[in-house]
């Protein structure tokens, strides 16, 4: 066993004298050293069930002839920092997440890894680490929070965010968005609509790392403990087969999950977090695959933030198995092995559809032709951007900049009602150096939907979205304003046109070569964004920190 290093022998009595203070035995030692990688917070209702998650997980390992050595790491969590200077820390922790990870694994020598998640970045973060340490692994997500009731409708965190937005504009009382705040969130679990949580949940089960129908049992389920025995129990069973993190990561089973993201209209943040994982997995994946992938995979649920349904009701649907299904059915999937000991295939043919459901479409049948994201490039982003396309059927939008440096001065306008139909919003040094941290812009995306301006305002960002956003939205503009982007040089009124079929993104700018473009000096001079900025890699990489 690769733990024998830290455990065995005469001259690691000390190693096993600690272990021993905290109750382990002899037997105990001799086993197998599996960690439970843990990301619980009480900061948070996406993990904050996670510890009790975790015990089941441990019993797991046990019965299956393992010694279970659990560990934390952090959480930054969207929902919370959203639209506050917090939000520079959410993409800083994922890197965080991995690296911790990585290092307690590596430093403690243990023989396989069970990582639990919830908030967004700790799904990437988590995987990332699994990818570099190569041991017999497992990621299980904690699972979608229930959906909140508002007058008789389902509701999510979109819709207290959008609920702001109206309130500025006049359309609901105070009394009211405090009944929407009130109701939205009723218990723990990850944001419930198709936001980046669900997303990377989806995406990791395709790319086989994460068991299918663990993940997208919702939080507390009561089916949701057995789930997480069988992930404690798994990872020993892959341990005993020699099969490690990247036997199943795979360009194939990359590929794999970003048509399951396409399928499902999710975040735009997993081109950022697919493209993360395959460079730390050391397989081959570029934007390009993803236009292509993205241009030929329809969308066939009906998930928020465009559509109608939460992550629950599409598991009540027939799930992860029936998408599975669908794509197959398109041939827009290739067979590929999974955690769980079935193939992707496999897991299809379980496929069970619930009668009557409108969750997922038939494969002839999709919600809409195309994926949910686009790839474009052009004047303005000549290493590529991301558009999404969720919510609307909208294909060109061409109007004047409206330029801003920062997230809060964006919102400030449109809350003051500065910003008008045919307008392109711009916000630029909010990438990965220049934020730094890259901040989602929830608050302002929200806000312009309840503000009535969606289907007549375009938004472009160097920047990141939340998976909640929906409407005519670009984000990940590269090369960003900060690292000498032409984003850096666009003034007011220039004409910027945003054209899908074309995969263009560009901007009249006949003087540029006369411009020049101020940088804001960052406050950030020391500790860990100031460490960021220096080191990430632009948004087209994945927005990586690794060599």
């Amino acid at each position: 066993m690769r733990s024998d290093e830290v455990k065995s022998g005469p001259a690691r009595a000390g190693a096993r004298a600690m272990w021993k203070a905290i109750g382990l035995t002899d037997e105990a030692i001799s086993r197998p050293l599996i960690g439970i990688a843990n990301t619980w917070t009480e900061i948070t209702p996406c993990n904050w069930h996670l510890r009790a998650l975790s015990e089941q997980v441990k019993i797991g390992v046990r019965e299956a002839g393992g010694t279970p050595l659990e560990f934390n790491t952090i959480v930054v969590t969207d929902g919370i920092a959203m639209g506050t200077s917090g939000m520079r820390a959410s993409l800083v922790s994922r890197e965080v997440v991995a690296d911790s990870i990585e290092l307690v694994a590596r430093g403690h020598l243990l023989d396989g890894v069970v990582a639990i998640s919830g908030c967004d970045k700790t799904i990437p973060g988590t995987v990332m680490a699994l990818a570099r340490l190569d041991l017999p692994s497992v990621m299980l997500y904690g699972g979608s929070i229930a959906a909140g009731r508002y007058r008789g409708e389902a509701i999510t965190l979109q819709e207290v965010y959008e609920a702001v937005g109206a309130h500025a504009a006049g359309n609901i009382t105070d009394e009211e968005l405090r009944e929407i705040e009130d109701a939205a969130c009723p218990g723990p679990g990850a944001c419930g609509g198709q936001f980046t949580a669900n997303t990377m949940s989806v995406a990791t089960a395709f790319l086989g790392i994460s068991p299918m129908v663990g993940n997208e049992v919702p939080a507390m389920d009561p089916r949701k403990p057995a789930a997480a025995r069988r992930a404690g129990e798994r990872v020993m069973e892959l341990l005993r087969e020699g099969r490690t993190a990247r036997d199943f990561l795979s360009r194939e089973a990359l590929r794999n999950a970003y048509a399951s993201v396409s399928a499902t209209a999710g975040s735009t943040n997993a081109v950022l977090h697919l493209l993360a994982i395959a460079h730390e997995a050391g397989s081959e994946l570029t934007l390009e695959d993803l236009d292509e992938i993205g241009a030929g995979t329809p969308v066939l649920t009906d998930l928020k933030p465009g559509g109608r349904f939460t992550a629950p009701d599409m598991e009540a649907a027939g799930g992860m198995r029936l998408l599975a299904s669908r794509l197959r059915e398109r041939g827009l999937v290739t067979d590929t092995p999974t955690v769980s000991g079935d193939s992707l295939f496999e897991l299809a043919e379980q496929a069970a559809e619930a009668p009557g459901q409108e969750v997922i479409r038939p494969a002839a049948q999709p919600v809409k032709a195309r994926g949910g994201l686009a790839i474009l490039t052009g004047s303005l982003a000549p290493e590529g951007c991301v558009l999404k396309l969720a919510g609307h059927s909208k294909t060109r939008h061409e109007g004047p900049a409206r330029v801003f440096d920062s997230e809060e001065d964006a919102f400030a306008a449109v809350q003051q009602g500065r910003i008008q139909p045919g307008d392109v919003v711009v916000i630029r040094y909010e990438g990965p150096q220049g934020g730094p941290g890259m901040r989602e812009m929830l608050g302002v995306t929200a806000a312009i939907i309840g503000r009535g301006l969606g289907d007549s305002v375009a938004l472009i960002t160097d920047g990141r979205f939340s998976g909640a956003t929906y409407g005519f939205m670009i984000c990940h503009i590269a090369p960003e304003a900060a690292a000498g982007g032409p984003i850096g040089l666009v003034r007011d009124g220039d004409r910027i046109t945003i054209d899908l079929e074309s995969r263009r993104l560009d901007v009249e700018m006949p003087d540029a070569q006369s411009r020049v473009a101020t940088l804001p000096e960052s406050e950030f001079r020391v500790g860990a964004l100031a460490k960021y900025a220096r080191t990430v890699s632009s948004a087209s990489r994945g927005a990586v920190t690794t060599a």
